[in-house]
């Protein structure tokens, strides 16, 4: 199945309900993943541009849409990215691909 590493931000009206409530949020992160077939491999905070990492796996490009679409938009965060993961395997095939095509840069060509 494929892997995606999704970044997220809180928003601050959700960080003042988690230290109000601590929550952890592995657990609907699992639900969710699980509800579309997939698995919650990781669940991290961190300082810095976003607050916090989740590593998934899930059976399609689809499912894992429609688990950040609804999860995004839930309201509880003010950002959402999702980066699909490739594996070694996946890119050297897709290496192999790349030099099929005959890229050519603009002037270059003739």
């Amino acid at each position: 199945m494929p892997m995606y590493l999704t970044r997220f931000s809180y928003t601050p009206e959700t960080w003042a309900k988690l230290i109000r409530n601590p929550e952890d949020r592995r657990a609907a992160a699992k639900k969710y993943i699980e509800s579309v077939g997939g698995k919650l491999h990781g669940f991290w905070y961190a300082f810095g541009d976003n607050d916090g990492y989740n590593l998934w796996e899930a059976p399609d490009n689809v499912s894992m849409a429609a688990t950040a679409l609804a999860i995004s938009g839930g309201g509880a965060l003010s950002s959402f990215h999702t980066t699909v993961l490739l594996s070694v395997e996946e890119t050297m095939a897709a290496m192999q691909k790349a030099a099929s095509i005959g890229y050519k840069r603009p002037g270059d060509e003739g």
